[in-house]
């Protein structure tokens, strides 16, 4: 099937290219570029201030002007310009400009994102910015400084797991979840987070909204200033599939409220009651993509559907992908994660059979028809290069287009605190070269966790901020201690977490 929206997804934004040139000077003056850089390469290979190398770059600059050679720059993959700068003197001057990879990483990352990042930087760290190591550091992430935030005025919400958090309009929302007990919340907060980025602490306030009713395993997305809730379970075990709208506002010069409203204008076809499935929005906002989840008598489901959110959230419409082979199977407490050019990772959760998973798969909604491909690993991978198999984790798109994945529980219920990162870069790149096993070295890397890092757990609640530098935790099931004779026990968690990821500029 077909959806009709389908066809109007955009890729990611990309920052405006200055210097546009059309296509056949593209293609013509790179290969020039292409075939004077290898014989200068050829010709002088170790020095790059030789006689043959300052040729090569008077004989290129005859041909091509400084515009126009970096209106080529800024349409290459940055591989492609590292390697550009190393044919000669003149070439490393251009190919390490500030203003070539301020746009590299704007065009990369998203104008948005930067900008939220350099409002974090103090007036030193902006005015002394290399964005070429910038993006370097970005790019060789290979740890994360964690602190555990406090409260302003010791107000914090009640202890809970599979609650929903999410960052919007420059502040984090909190809605529902389950407590001590077995029973649900319906409880709506607002998480102001104050100070600099050394001194941070949070500010929370429980909004009387009274809606959606109790519920926990719920997904709420952000889309645009507002969410979009659907599904959950309540303590009855009764599953919904009901939607809803947050509208977020300010009633004043800091006074933030969130309103909820029922969309009841989905159409008369809706997904099955379900709880702990999956769901993203897509990059243009107007399609938000749910997965699986538990069903009716605690069937674990393995259908996709689609709400078309084109009407500005006054109204949208429910449409079910079938007819999709292959497929995920089924599943819940899983999750699925936007990358950019209509195209989402789907990574691991609980199957049919109460097994856990740690499978990877691309949803792509780019084609004719959408299509999910299976990512396998090849004979070399071992279980210590990729997250282990779990299930109640979270993932979450930081800066550089990475995938976070943090915690979960696996088959015994051990909770978990590792963090990963999946390069999607590469994971791309393999995608297209129809390569039918990778190196999950090459896709996936474990980050190490400095600071006071969260405890075990799982089912808790994860969001990044603008510039997808600061990720935000709270809640979860953690290990505690039940009784005196048991080792080990459960507990749910009420504290705040912020982790960042740690860039030596």
């Amino acid at each position: 099937m077909k959806h009709p929206k389908l066809d109007s997804l955009h890729p990611l934004p990309h920052f405006p290219n200055p210097n546009p040139i059309s296509k056949s000077f593209k293609k013509s003056h790179i290969s020039i570029m292409a075939a004077e850089a290898a014989s200068s390469t050829e010709s002088c290979p170790s020095s790059a201030s030789s006689p043959s190398s300052r040729h090569c770059c008077q004989s290129i600059i005859t041909h091509i002007g400084h515009d126009q050679i970096f209106s080529i720059l800024h349409l290459l993959p940055p591989e492609s310009i590292l390697s550009f700068s190393m044919t000669c003197r003149k070439f490393r001057s251009l190919a390490s400009s500030q203003s070539l990879w301020e746009h590299i990483c704007r065009r990369d990352w998203g104008s948005a994102s930067v900008d939220a990042l350099m409002a974090s930087f103090s007036f030193q760290e902006r005015r002394d910015i290399s964005w070429m190591r910038l993006y370097k550091e970005v790019s060789r992430l290979g740890s994360l400084s964690c602190h555990r935030l406090s409260s302003k005025d010791g107000i914090f919400p009640r202890p809970r797991a599979s609650l929903s958090l999410n960052f919007v309009s420059g502040c984090l929302v909190l809605f529902g979840g389950g407590c001590e007990g077995g029973r649900h919340l319906d409880d709506t907060w607002i998480g102001q987070v104050e100070g600099d980025r050394y001194n941070r602490i949070v500010s929370w306030k429980q909004v009387n909204s009274g809606y959606p009713s109790g519920r926990f395993g719920q997904t709420c997305t952000t889309v645009g200033n507002s969410l979009v809730l659907f599904g959950g379970i309540n303590d009855n075990g009764n599953r919904h599939n009901d939607t809803w709208v947050g509208n977020i506002s300010n009633e004043g010069s800091s006074e933030i409220t969130v309103s909820w409203r029922l969309l009841d204008n989905v159409g008369s076809i809706t997904p099955p009651p379900r709880g702990a499935h999956t769901a993203c929005l897509t990059g243009d906002g107007h399609v938000l993509v749910i997965h699986g989840g538990i069903g009716l008598y605690g069937l674990r489901l393995g259908d996709t559907w689609f709400l078309d959110l084109s009407d500005d959230l006054c109204s949208a419409r429910w449409h079910q992908i079938t007819n999709v082979r292959p497929s995920p199977p089924a599943r819940s407490g899983h999750s699925l994660t936007w990358i950019g050019e209509n195209k989402m990772v789907l990574f691991g959760g609980r199957g049919s059979g109460y097994e856990v998973l740690n499978d990877l798969w691309l949803f792509d909604l780019g084609g004719d028809q959408p299509s999910w491909t299976e990512l396998r690993y090849d004979s070399l991978s071992n279980a210590t290069e990729m997250p282990l198999p779990r299930v109640g984790h979270s993932a979450s798109l930081i800066l550089g287009g990475k995938i976070l994945i943090y915690g979960g529980e696996d088959a015994q219920r051990h909770r978990k605190d590792d963090f990963w990162v999946l390069d999607v870069a590469a994971f791309l790149k393999c995608h297209a070269m129809g390569r039918k096993k990778v190196s999950a070295r090459g896709v996936w890397k474990r980050l190490r966790a400095e600071g006071w890092s969260p405890d075990y757990r799982s089912f808790h609640g994860a969001c990044t901020d603008l510039s997808g530098r600061y990720v935000y935790i709270f809640g979860g099931m953690v290990d505690g201690v039940l009784q005196p004779r048991e080792a080990n026990g459960l507990r749910f968690d009420g504290e705040l977490f912020l982790v960042e990821l740690v860039l030596q500029l």
